[in-house]
Order: structure tokens, then sequence, then C-alpha cells
């Protein structure tokens, strides 16, 4: 058999790179109209890997989201990942159904039996301190609660990736705090790669593996920085303190 050319073994890498990867972006460009969203993107996310996305409004955040998901194609570049799913920042909720069955939603659309879809349900919602709650419809449930709800549904769409658009960008400090504990948690007990999008710093040190800093519009990655503190954090963390100024200064930096 003929050896290999350079070109051919670096496809090979290539691939075996993507099979390992849940998520992988080279050299991603995205236009929308005369608005440049992203330019040049690359990043790689191992399985099981929690990545936070930090950067200014408008830089590309959510655009980076959508091709991971699938629902945009970037204009140059390559975008390979798991099957994923997106939470939006809002819930979504459907007001005619109860906490039960929102998060059932994706099961019963699957061609599951409605007790089946509800028994899976239920005990994720348990696990994510709602139980009790299952037969409340959303405008009784508050903030945190319908966060929580939402994200029981995007769980049981039973993807290997989760895009997280701004989670808990409408909750109050005490609630987020909160989030950040439940999400660890579950994650914990049902692992996935998830790639989160935030505009708080703080956030994302807390609950990430890597803080991915993007340059204003269009989008750059500008720093990758690994969070090695051990779970359970605090904010007030010295080494997540640092880790904070660190992606402050190179968000600033970005922005000069």
């Amino acid at each position: 058999m003929p050896a290999k050319g350079a070109t051919a073994l670096h496809e090979d890498a290539r691939a075996r790179a993507a099979t390992v990867a849940a998520v992988r972006l080279d050299g991603v460009t995205r236009k929308y109209g005369a608005t440049h969203a992203l330019a040049d993107v690359s990043l790689e996310i191992a399985p099981g890997e929690v990545v936070a996305v930090v950067g200014p409004s408008g830089c590309g955040k959510s655009t980076l989201l959508d091709l991971v998901c699938g629902l945009a194609e970037p204009d140059r570049g390559t975008v390979t990942a798991r099957p994923a799913v997106l939470m939006p920042q809002r819930d979504a909720l459907l007001p005619w159904l109860t906490a039960l069955d929102n998060a059932a939603l994706p099961l019963r659309v699957e061609g599951r039996s409605k007790e089946d879809a509800r028994e899976r349900a239920r005990t994720l919602l348990a696990q994510l301190g709602l139980d009790g709650f299952e037969r409340t419809r959303p405008h009784e449930l508050s903030g945190g609660m319908r966060q929580r709800v939402a994200f029981a549904r995007t769980l049981l769409a039973g993807r290997d990736v989760l895009c997280l658009d701004e989670p808990f960008g409408a909750l109050d400090a005490i609630t987020r705090a909160q989030a950040h504990t439940w999400l660890a948690d579950a994650l914990t007990a049902e692992p996935r790669t998830v790639l989160l999008v935030t505009h708080d710093v703080e956030e994302a040190v807390v609950v990430a593996d890597r803080v991915v800093v993007l340059s204003p519009r269009p989008g750059r990655v500008v720093a990758d920085l690994p969070v090695t503190a051990p779970r359970p954090r605090a904010a007030t963390a010295p080494e997540l303190v640092a880790l904070r100024a660190q992606a402050l200064e190179r968000l600033a930096g970005a922005a000069a």
C-alpha cells in the first residue's frame, strides 16, 4: 500500500480529533449581511467538559451556540459537534402545561408514552429540588424554579451537548448562586458536555472547567483560561477572584 501524503495524514489527524472532541470549531467565520459576528474562531471541547464563553454584547456568543446546534452554518471554517440542544435565555415553558409535562415534552415528542415520559421527568424534577411542584403551572413558579424546569426539559432531550444561552441572566444574585449549585449537582448526576454563554465572569469561573473570552465584534478568541479549583466553589475563593480579574483584564484589553 502506498504511503499517505502529508495532506492525507493531516486529514486523518483531524478526523481522529473530531471523534475525540464533543465540539470542534476550526477557523469559523460567520456574517449576517453587513454584520460580522465571528471571525476565525477555533475551539475544542472535550466530552463532559463545561466551557463558559464570555464577551461583550454583540460579540457573537449566541451565534456560536447556533452554529454548534446546527441552527446556522459558518461562512468559512468547519463545525463538528455531537448532537446538541439549545436552552435559550427565556425559559419558553408552555403556560398551559404543568411543570411535569413541560419537562417531559421532549420524551413525548420522540414517541414515549405519557406515563413513561412523566415518570422520567418526575425523577429529574425531584433531583432538581422540585418535588411537590409537578402539577404547578409556569406562572405559579419562581424564576429560578422555571429555569430548573427548562433545564430538566433540556436534559431530557437526550443530546450529548447542552448549549445554554444566558440561562441565569434574569435571576437575582441569591437565586443565581443557588442555580449554580443545582446545575453542578445535575451535571454530576447526568454528565453532559456544556457550552455556556454568559455576561457574568464570576458565574463563568464558578461553573466552568474553562473560560473562553471573546473580543468585541467580530468575536475572536482572545483567551482560554482553565479553571482548576475543586468543586463546590465559592466565588470569594482567592483563586477564583484572581481568575475573574484575569478574564476581565483580557476583556478590557480586547476592547481597547
